[in-house]
């Protein structure tokens, strides 16, 4: 039995053993994909369970998922999914050119593929862009794009969130383009439908479709998120308990089932928050002086080129010039990317290295890719 054959029988097996509770854990409904063919299927990023529900659109329809590199280390677990499933590695905060190059073998050979093509689960409950070169991709593997859109899930398990609420989702199958639809269309074209039909705000929906997720603690672990005080205006002072976020400073604001503050001065919601730290945080910079933040006993795992790695614990510090980790000064020119895996491990490029950082119960990681992305933003414009 060849590889792929193995996979599209494990794939049935699986897909019988796990639709039935997934669907009643969740409250998930889904359209199923039918079409004949392999088709490169893009949908939008809102929980880490994400690539178990869209499967469960796919009962005839195996596929190879694109998944987070840092899944591939651990251990038996790994050899495990790789052995049933084959997963296609993809580096966040990496060289994304030996993941297209993976996609498109598969989709030469018939096999479809899906992708989460925003790189990132939502933060705020929000949509945000494709990487550019995803209409390239789908241009150029000559297989049918898929449109998919999950609904409903930032408020059934928002990403800084550590336990799932009760409530309802529901997975769609926006459009299906055929190669001789795409062939006519252009790079850029396929990109801006792709955005389109992906697109989702978890706030809107909530008020044109009012849905009800509960839990005994809406506000538990929303300091993962939120790093901005707006009444003391400092970094890395809030924490949370049950249904309520607090500061160091003395503020708090009790937190509702659907992400609504009370008092609702100076915000609403999450997502407002949200927004207003990203846009304040240029000032936050230069009240805060030197060093900017930090955080103390963090797992810090230096990857090498071969895969190796080199594990300890210390602190994290950001400096206006350089990011100081474990006695290692990196510029933020030398820093290619960051990004985040669930909410509190950070990860990004440097010196030819891969990095890891990995933050205890209430640290924030957010904070350190806002400012890299600062910084970056600054320096283009200089």
């Amino acid at each position: 039995m060849d590889e792929y054959t193995r996979h599209q029988k494990i794939w049935k097996v699986l897909w019988h053993l796990v639709h039935r509770p997934l669907c009643r854990r969740f409250r998930f409904t889904c359209d199923e994909l039918n079409y004949d063919g392999p088709c490169l299927l893009i949908s939008n990023h809102v929980t880490n369970w994400d690539p178990l529900l869209l499967a469960m659109s796919l009962r005839k329809h195996q596929a190879y998922f694109v998944a987070s590199e840092h899944i591939f280390r651990q251990g038996i677990i790994s050899k495990i999914l790789l052995w049933l499933l084959g997963p296609i590695a993809r580096k966040k905060a990496g060289s994304a050119a030996a993941t297209v190059m993976d996609c498109m073998r598969h989709l030469s050979q018939g096999h479809s593929i899906v992708l989460f093509a925003e790189g990132d689960c939502t933060w705020d409950g929000e949509t945000q862009p494709v990487f550019p070169a995803t209409g390239k991709l789908a241009k150029r593997c000559g297989a049918a794009l898929v449109t998919y859109r999950l609904e409903g899930g930032y408020f059934s398990f928002p990403r800084w969130g550590k336990r799932q609420r009760r409530g309802r989702m529901h997975g769609r199958i926006v459009h299906i383009y055929t190669p001789e639809q795409l062939k006519g269309m252009k790079p850029d074209e396929i990109t801006q439908v792709i955005n389109r039909d992906l697109y989702e705000n978890a706030w809107t929906r909530q008020q044109e479709e009012p849905v009800v997720y509960r839990t005994g603690r809406p506000a538990e672990c929303l300091e993962s998120s939120l790093f901005l005080c707006p009444s003391c205006g400092k970094f890395s002072g809030l924490r949370s308990r049950k249904d309520t976020l607090f500061c160091s400073c003395g503020a708090s604001w009790k937190v509702s089932f659907d992400g609504k503050f009370t008092p609702a001065e100076p915000f609403a919601d999450v997502a407002s928050w949200d927004h207003w730290q990203s846009e304040a945080l240029e000032e936050a910079v230069k009240r805060a002086g030197d060093p900017l933040f930090s955080d103390a006993d963090v797992e810090f795992t230096c990857i090498e080129e071969d895969g190796s790695s080199k594990k300890c614990r210390t602190s994290v510090v950001q400096h206006p010039d350089f990011l100081e980790v474990a006695g290692e000064q990196l510029a933020e020119k030398e820093i290619s990317d960051m990004a985040i895996i669930k909410n509190r491990i950070l990860v990004f490029s440097g010196k030819r290295h891969y990095y890891e950082v990995r933050m205890k119960k209430g640290g924030n990681v957010r904070k350190y890719l806002a400012y890299l992305h600062l910084s970056h933003s600054e320096a283009s414009e200089q």
